[in-house]
């Protein structure tokens, strides 16, 4: 897949600036600056660009840049937003908004998908990059704006127009920590068991979980982290407990 932005010509694909920008301008709610940084950060890993001294030329580093911006905002709102909650309750609610599931389903809602740079296939690994896309992008306006203008990105595009907080806040899909309180409960063990393989495709690491209740296998995840991967694995399992 290639994104929408990009026009072939002579068999090779260019970028069409003039589209991208526009459309870059509606998700972002504001006029760019630095152009180059948020072309930067729509160019998935599959897809990097590679310099003649080798260095590839990704997304990757943005959305590193991207996740701790995030983070931090998303902790200063919840903070002034709800005076009264202790820090466990704080850092649940900021656990559900940041959900990899929440964020890729937020960047499909803005339009990333339609200027992401991806050579990715339709597979596991794959199923999140547009939510990356939306990490690294926060990113690219942290670069080129500051820290103010990522939190008014934020806040404003991300909170008021795409995020619906009170339906977050009643949806509790954090599995595994249901699962661990109800293990408690029901006085029975849970345990995580990993194994590790390379996906060329996606040119990463994949991890699969297989999570067992005292002793029995209830369930199997796949994901680019461990984390991912237990949550996947969770949630087949509490949806087996909840059938019972």
């Amino acid at each position: 897949m290639v994104s929408l932005f990009l026009k072939k010509r002579n068999g090779t694909y260019i970028l069409d600036k003039k589209e991208f920008g526009q459309r870059l301008r509606r998700i972002l709610g504001f006029k760019p600056g630095r152009i180059v940084i948020y072309e930067m950060a729509f160019i998935h890993r599959s897809a990097s660009h590679i310099l003649p001294d080798g260095n590839r030329i990704n997304n990757e580093r943005l959305e590193y840049l991207g996740d701790a911006v995030l983070d931090t905002v998303l902790s200063e709102y919840l903070f002034s937003k709800f005076p009264d909650y202790d820090e466990g309750a704080l850092t649940k609610i900021r656990s559900r908004l940041v959900n990899r599931e929440i964020l890729n389903q937020t960047a499909i809602k803005m339009g990333i998908n339609t200027i992401l740079v991806t050579q990715a296939g339709n597979n596991k690994a794959s199923r999140h990059i547009y939510g990356d896309a939306l990490e690294a992008l926060t990113g690219a306006v942290f670069i080129d704006k500051g820290y103010r203008r990522a939190r008014k990105f934020v806040v404003e595009q991300l909170l008021n127009k795409w995020l619906d907080l009170d339906q977050i806040l009643e949806t509790d899909n954090d599995y595994k920590s249901l699962l661990f309180e109800w293990s408690q409960r029901s006085k029975l063990p849970v345990i995580f068991s990993f194994s590790e393989e390379y996906d060329f495709e996606m040119k990463q690491s994949l991890f699969n979980a297989t999570l067992t209740i005292n002793g029995s296998p209830m369930g199997n995840g796949q994901g680019s982290s461990k984390k991912e991967a237990e949550q996947e694995a969770s949630h087949q399992a509490w949806q087996m407990l909840s059938e019972d």
